[in-house]
């Protein structure tokens, strides 16, 4: 019997219920047979269930002291469809209601094994249980009691085999459909508990970052308004003074880094109200028009100016949203190029798009783009995109890019009506 990795609980519980209905089956059988009230033989089915008992407990043991569970797993539902055969047989053949008994080891080899265990489960039970009821129906195979011998017609011998097949048949594809959906759900569920445990480390490791850019960021600014009345007052020649130009200008680079990092680790409280999306994105241009990453080589296109795209949110969170995306589009155009900016409204989202003739990305930056510290470009931190992705978290939405390395790229943020 083909067989897929069988977990070790699965096999422990297979073993544990498998006893449970021997047992259910047994005080069953006697309290009937107590009672006078069927003809099923006690002693030959006490004998039977003594095997079974033994049988469990051979499999205790490989359990116990093998780790192959998957062979385990096959073996226990061939021997079980053979004991279910037998005790079939014993307690009545054809006129035995018994053949549901079958159901137990369809069910088990599908949520133990796999989809085509049940399949095969039921196609050997279907087999069993057809050469027994034939055998016995055509002579073959007597009857383990005379009284079983109730004369059946051949159509009804049919129609209970054809009800029986179905049965196994059915069982085996509403257990296969059950049992991988419960399958999916431990998965995703699993992951989503790693994932919890990835955020509260991450989480608390922003937490001691931010703790620690603080410290940082105090001592470097005395550091360089110490530099700065140092370059006043001393005289230094022109080598001297360059030098100390380059530590103002690289402690101003760390300082802007760790005030761009604590925006994103602290965030700060937000004030809410009605945005036009299209008027911000026109005032953040304009901004960024007066400083030098505008090299007047970019040409500007798209729908935002036309646009009424009106969102409740904060005017901040979207203008920080605007700055990185425009930014790093014209990072990605050193030459010039097109960057054609659309806001587009329907009735359930909003849609921002950022579209440009730059360079691209590869496949490991398209990877790698909302992780914070990674940047494609030399001169970036790689916290920009980080932030973007954690206002767009925030507001329920997704984001979504299309690029290719030459070819330009295409960010696209859908941002439902709902949000906030």
């Amino acid at each position: 019997m083909k067989s897929s990795k069988v977990e070790r609980r699965d096999l422990f519980w297979y073993i544990l219920l498998r006893l449970i209905v021997v047992t259910s089956i047994f005080v069953t059988a006697l309290i009937i047979q107590l009672a006078g009230a069927a003809v099923v033989p006690l002693i030959p089915i006490i004998r039977l269930l003594f095997l079974a008992y033994l049988v469990s407990i051979a499999y205790w043991g490989l359990y116990a002291f093998d780790r192959h569970y998957s062979v385990q797993a096959c073996i226990q539902v061939v021997l079980d469809l053979f004991l279910i055969t037998a005790f079939v047989y014993i307690s009545g053949g054809i006129a035995s209601a018994m053949y549901f008994l079958y159901v137990f080891a369809v069910i088990a080899a599908s949520l133990v094994i796999s989809a085509n265990a049940a399949f095969l489960a039921a196609s050997l039970a279907a087999i069993l249980f057809g050469l027994l009821v034939d055998g016995m129906y055509f002579g073959l195979i007597p009857y383990f009691s005379p009284e079983h011998d109730i004369g059946l017609a051949f159509g009804t011998v049919l129609l209970t085999l054809i009800i029986a097949w179905a049965s196994f048949f059915v069982i085996a594809a509403l257990t296969n459909y059950l049992s991988g959906n419960l399958k999916r759900t431990r998965k995703a569920l699993g992951r989503a508990q790693k994932e919890l445990i990835i955020k509260e480390r991450l989480a608390e490791a922003g937490r001691m970052a931010a703790g620690l850019a603080h410290e940082i960021r105090n001592p470097l600014a005395a550091i360089s308004g110490s530099v700065q009345v140092l370059r006043r007052r001393l005289d230094l020649d022109s080598e001297e003074r360059d030098l100390m130009t380059i530590v103002l200008k690289e402690s101003e680079r760390v300082s802007q880094s760790i005030d761009q990092f604590l925006d994103f680790a602290t965030p700060a409280k937000q004030e809410f109200s009605d945005v036009n999306l299209g008027n911000l994105l026109d005032e953040t241009i304009k901004v960024l028009q007066a400083s030098e990453e505008f090299n007047g080589k970019v040409t500007l296109a798209g729908n935002f100016r036309a646009s009424d795209a009106r969102i409740f949110a904060s005017a901040n969170q979207f203008r920080q949203i605007f700055w990185n995306l425009i930014r790093n589009a014209l990072k990605a155009m050193p030459g010039g190029g097109i960057l054609k900016m659309d806001l587009e409204k329907t009735r359930r989202e909003i849609q921002i798009r950022f579209a440009d003739t730059g360079i691209g990305m590869s496949d490991e930056d398209k990877a790698h783009l909302f992780e914070p510290f990674y940047s494609n470009f030399p001169e970036g931190r790689g916290l920009g995109m980080a932030a973007v992705r954690r206002i767009v978290d925030d507001y329920e939405g997704r984001i979504e890019i299309e690029s290719e390395l030459g070819q330009g790229t295409e960010i696209t943020i859908s941002l439902p009506m709902g949000a906030r």
